[in-house]
């Protein structure tokens, strides 16, 4: 996906995608309350495909279950998203591509906050700030070039799920 220019983590270090989340009686019957919790939102974007190699956010280790929060009652959702090198190119395209997914998902009453793992990327006060910034944001989305590569990491593969 990298259109021809070399690759930044041309090795990257690949792990095992967690199992899929198993659905009770509960979970089918639209009669019971079902509150979003962090495991509906990781199965939300866990496949997520990342922008320069062929393998989903989960198993570059990318977005992980325990970085992710949900308070349903406050209609809130955080995501922490590590970025597999210190100066990945890509970490503001990545948390696009995880705001993009959660804000097509989620009902509208969710306030959705999508930032880099602290300590864990140099430019990581840049790109938080800028996916912060609704206007920004929205700026980004009418790009049609820039929303076509956020498109196509939010395919999900037949493999990745």
């Amino acid at each position: 996906m990298s259109g021809g220019t070399s690759l930044e983590n041309a090795n990257p270090l690949i792990f095992q995608r967690t199992g899929e989340r198993l659905q009770t009686a509960n979970d089918e019957d639209e009669d019971v309350a079902d509150p979003i919790d962090d495991r509906e939102i990781f199965d939300l974007i866990r496949s997520i495909n990342d922008p320069e190699h062929p393998l989903s956010l989960e198993e570059l280790n990318v977005v992980e279950q325990v970085r992710v929060r949900v308070d349903d009652q406050e209609n809130t959702v955080g995501v922490e998203f590590t970025p597999t090198i210190p100066h990945c190119s890509m970490a503001t395209l990545i948390g696009l591509s995880i705001k993009v997914k959660l804000l097509r998902s989620l009902p509208e009453r969710f306030k959705i906050d999508v930032h880099i793992t602290p300590g864990t990327h140099a430019s990581e006060d840049a790109v938080n700030k800028q996916l912060a910034d609704k206007e920004r944001v929205a700026a980004a989305l009418e790009n049609s070039q820039l929303l076509e590569v956020v498109n196509q990491c939010l395919i999900s593969n037949a493999r990745t799920g």
